[in-house]
């Protein structure tokens, strides 16, 4: 009875739709609450809280996805859900203050392209595991960015020394789910564009996208490329 309901995909889209919220209403609320009484400025705390909910919220759930879900329907389906929960509290004004920000929509392109990654990477490669290289990327390379810039600068600011960091997670993402496929270099070379990439937002097209789209062809072509030997 019990493994049955662990082999159910919709239970898994419930288990991981309350543990976002979790992670969203509460989570991050109690670590703004907390930045706040220790004299963190409010706007670091926002902008600390905006990376947390990238590792914490993208970064964990899409790992779980491979092992739950034997295609990518429900996670573009969660994906896309989220996307426009995040689109109605800016529309409404009714912002999660903790993080998000009224001038930044970042988070309603982090959801969508979270979505479209994983579905066309999965749907085109047929793997799951390159289908969530560069939501990890985005979860986990730009959240590292993000907080390093924090620490160092106090405040929201495309410097070099964010993109160094962001390599340094990025690369071996690539290279260990690329690897699984057989395409280990070229999820290296997937980390590397999107690292450079990051620093840029190009008129409507933020980091989000720039990340997703440039590390999603290189991976396309990898795998239909083959294996790089030398």
């Amino acid at each position: 009875m019990f493994s049955e309901i662990l082999s159910n995909e919709v239970f898994w889209v419930f288990v991981l739709a309350f543990y976002a919220i979790f992670i969203l209403l509460f989570f991050t609320r109690k670590i703004y609450d907390l930045m706040l009484s220790r004299g963190v400025k409010k706007s670091s705390a926002v902008y600390y809280n905006r990376k947390f909910v990238h590792i914490f919220a993208g970064g964990v759930i899409v790992l779980v996805v491979p092992h739950v879900f034997s295609s990518p329907w429900y996670p573009l389906f969660s994906g896309l859900v989220l996307t426009v929960f995040m689109y109605v509290l800016h529309r409404t004004g009714r912002i999660l203050f903790w993080f998000q920000t009224r001038d930044d929509v970042n988070d309603v392109s982090f959801c969508f392209m979270w979505a479209v990654a994983v579905f066309v990477l999965w749907w085109v490669t047929g793997s799951p595991w390159i289908a969530i290289i560069p939501p990890a990327f985005m979860a986990f390379g730009d959240g590292i960015t993000g907080i390093v810039r924090n620490v160092a600068f106090k405040e929201r600011v495309k410097h070099p020394i964010g993109n160094l960091y962001m390599a340094c997670v990025c690369i071996p993402i690539g290279y260990y789910f690329g690897s699984i496929e057989g395409i280990a270099l070229w999820g290296v070379l997937a980390a590397v564009a999107a690292s450079i990439v990051e620093k840029f937002e190009i008129g409507p097209f933020d980091d989000n996208v720039l990340i997703t789209v440039s590390s999603l062809a290189i991976l396309i072509f990898g795998k239909w490329f083959g294996p790089i030997t030398f």
